[in-house]
């Protein structure tokens, strides 16, 4: 991949100490200029909440890769901060992380998601800004412990026969990567849908985890409020809702995404859960 440095030369991940972030920002290290920002970056600190930082960040660079915080209670407002800062800094591409099925009303942060691919759609094209988005599925790392051994017990608060399409993050990162260096030139107005390579339910992951290591997983599917109880000291009341919502979705019906455009965009077959046990 060769880097277009004709509109800018550094790439802004907003959201990088996160764990999407990290893999992005790492993904693009010794291809690109990566300014790494989040609240706590000790070189480029920037507040979404209110906008700081931004502005000054973002100047000089040619793209901006933006992950909001997780079930965040107005992501579309951060969005929208990002976005008048890239403008005013003449940033020319901005990739948006959004999720697979954006449209879910019964998800209220997918729904969010929506609404900010939408907002992003309708700024880039009133400032003359390019775009691209993201639709990853649910990551194959959720599951990281069980895969490493680092534990041998499993609960999710939702049935443990729902599939899921599990996408490695380092897939995503690569394509993350990828889109950013190649630019907008050729990924301007695209939204790419990013499945792994097989359906598989919590219960197939731990037979595959089993099978290979030999090790036995105790895993079980909770209540929502049970898996609350444990998890959630440290929620607010708006992310215990919004997380709820989702247990409740998978609870019942399949969450799957296609693999083909994350062939495509990596040159290869996406990474299977089974290359991630050890």
């Amino acid at each position: 991949m060769e880097l277009d440095v004709s509109r800018g030369t550094d790439i802004a991940i907003v959201g990088a100490t996160g764990k999407t972030g990290r893999a992005v920002a790492d993904a693009l290290d010794g291809i690109a200029l990566v300014r790494r920002l989040s609240r706590s970056a000790p070189d480029y600190p920037v507040d979404l909440e209110t906008g700081e930082g931004l502005a000054e960040a973002f100047t000089g660079c040619r793209g901006v890769y933006f992950i909001a915080p997780n079930v965040h209670p107005d992501e579309p407002a951060l969005l929208l901060r990002a976005l008048d800062a890239a403008a005013s800094a003449g940033v020319d591409h901005v990739v948006y992380h959004s999720v697979a099925w954006p449209y879910s009303p019964r998800m209220p942060h997918h729904m969010d998601k929506a609404r900010c691919e939408d907002d992003l759609r309708a700024f880039c094209s009133a400032h003359g800004m390019h775009w691209t988005i993201l639709q990853p599925c649910a990551y194959a790392q959720n599951f990281e412990a069980v895969l490493d051994g680092s534990s041998t017990d499993l609960v999710v608060p939702y049935s443990l026969d729902s599939t899921f399409s599990f996408v490695s993050l380092d897939d995503v990162a690569e394509v993350a990567a990828r889109i950013l260096v190649e630019g907008a030139d050729i990924h301007h107005g695209s939204t790419y849908e990013l499945g792994g390579p097989e359906a598989l339910s919590v219960r197939d992951v731990v037979r595959l985890v089993e099978v290979a290591t030999g090790r036995v997983v105790a895993s079980r599917s909770s209540s929502v409020d049970e898996w609350m109880r444990l998890h959630s000291d440290s929620m607010s009341a708006d992310e215990q809702h919004r997380l709820g919502a989702m247990f409740e979705f998978y609870d019942d019906r399949d969450f799957l995404a296609g693999s083909a455009v994350t062939a495509a965009l990596l040159g290869r077959e996406p990474t299977p859960v089974r290359a991630l046990i050890s």
